[in-house]
């Protein structure tokens, strides 16, 4: 069923049969939603696994003819699939409010619906940040008050390839970036490094996905990137891994910076003292109103703030770009990553993040 959805029409959510779950009713939110796999461009080697495809769903919540776009992506390791979201959004009913801009309000439904389901409620948050940014004729980082001219370069990611030319092209698409994130914890680590550096010297940092299993190993490691222009090393070990991740912070040359081990916003304060910084993902922190109020906490205890993706298509990426004014470094390459965009959106010029300047999150669907 689902591999005949996917064979439709990439925007038109009434050639799906309409997962609607609430009839269209005037003044009150509707949302509509379907399956969309994305496909990599290249396989993403992990430390822990390999792929070439994301589940996702999109979504859409209208209110008085007015579109919100928003989407879930689900990569394996965070638990959700396109059956659970879907399942998760048919139990909601959203027609019981009538006012979009009662996002607290329908996030503490949305809580009160199942617990987890972070990706699923991240799809709601963004078409309702869609929606009221565009009955409001505005884009979120100026809702927010954010200069857009002081958004980060962007990292591009890659991933070891054990075949020569696949690797060649890899390094080949950093190119046009400032900064490159490299994938780690295989047994090919300082090769993919070292490959790379064999073609340009821009900053790198690090994604070693809990690859890292000793600590004085990881030490080591870090070290060996700190003298090859590396800015920071994400996840290296295990998220259970506290004290050894603690023990490692203290002595690391680089800043060490939770992925995995950060979620939602109560472990904002469980990272702090042992990680350097946070990288936010929406599809984790369950959305754009999360996600802000975490990168809020985060520097008011004097953390670092990265601002991530998955693999999204420009739907998601282009909400977290609202946010991006606010970070340190980002990673918003996800829409880079696939080859089946369905959406116009935040663009990287001379590898910056660039922020469209269109009302809510600033999303156009493609034809």
């Amino acid at each position: 069923m689902i591999g005949a959805l996917m064979a439709a029409s990439p925007i038109s959510f009434s050639a799906f049969g309409q997962a609607t779950r609430n009839a269209t009713r005037e003044g009150r939110l509707n949302l509509r939603f379907r399956p969309y796999e994305l496909q990599l461009r290249h396989a993403f080697n992990l430390a822990r696994s390999q792929r070439t495809s994301t589940p996702g769903v999109q979504v859409e919540i209208e209110y008085d003819g007015i579109v919100g776009y928003g989407e879930a992506s689900m990569p394996p390791y965070l638990g959700e699939s396109i059956q659970s979201v879907t399942q998760f959004l048919s139990q909601l009913d959203l027609s019981q409010f009538s006012d979009p801009f009662r996002i607290e309000d329908i996030h503490e439904y949305m809580e009160s619906v199942a617990p987890n389901n972070r990706a699923a409620k991240a799809s709601v948050d963004i078409a309702l940040h869609d929606l009221t940014g565009k009955i409001m004729g505005q884009p979120w980082y100026k809702i927010w008050g954010l200069n857009p001219e002081r958004t980060p370069n962007t990292s591009f990611t890659i991933s070891y390839d054990a075949d020569p030319e696949e690797m060649r092209k890899k390094i080949e698409e950093t190119a046009p970036y400032k900064v490159v994130k490299v994938k780690m914890g295989l047994d090919h680590d300082k090769e993919i490094v070292e490959a790379l550096r064999r073609h340009t010297d821009v900053p790198i940092c690090v994604d070693a996905n809990q690859g890292w299993t000793d600590k004085e190993k990881a030490l080591e490691m870090c070290h060996w990137l700190a003298e090859r222009n590396c800015l920071f090393v994400e996840q290296p070990m295990d998220k259970s891994a506290i004290d050894d991740t603690a023990w490692l912070r203290e002595r690391s040359p680089l800043p060490i910076i939770a992925d995995e081990f950060l979620q939602r916003m109560p472990d904002v304060r469980r990272a702090a003292g042992v990680y350097d910084g946070i990288n936010i993902k929406l599809m984790k922190s369950t959305g754009m109103h999360e996600a802000y109020q975490m990168a809020s906490l985060a520097r008011a205890l004097g953390m670092k703030v990265m601002l991530g993706c998955m693999t999204e298509t420009s739907c998601a990426v282009s909400a977290a770009s609202q946010l991006a004014p606010l970070v340190d470094w980002a990673d918003l390459d996800g829409n880079l990553l696939i080859a089946n965009d369905i959406f116009d959106g935040m663009k990287i010029v001379d590898g910056k993040v660039t922020i469209p300047n269109r009302p809510g999150i600033g999303v156009v669907p493609l034809a």
